[in-house]
């Protein structure tokens, strides 16, 4: 049976995380408050900003600046998106 949390982004109850996906206590709150839904949708949104905006991920303020982002991510509010990108199925 999979483990249900109630969800920061969605404000319901939706499947949990199998584990937490990073070690110490910031790994163990999305563990405990995300969603698998809402963590998938980060990571994919995570992949387009470091790929769109060329983020170098040995740069501590590209680091930073995602960690920021994913607060936002999960907590609703209005997060970065690249101009002029069009995902692949809207092409």
């Amino acid at each position: 049976m999979a483990r249900t949390v109630f969800c920061r982004k969605y404000q319901k109850d939706l499947e949990g995380l199998e584990a937490p996906p990073y070690p110490g206590p910031k790994g163990l709150e999305v563990f405990e408050n995300i969603s698998k839904q809402a963590w998938s949708e980060w990571l994919s949104h995570q992949t387009m900003l470091i790929n769109e905006k060329h983020l170098n991920m040995m740069d501590m303020t590209a680091r930073t600046y995602l960690s920021e982002q994913q607060q936002k991510f999960f907590s609703g509010e209005q997060i970065d998106a690249v101009d002029g990108f069009v995902p692949e199925e809207d092409k």
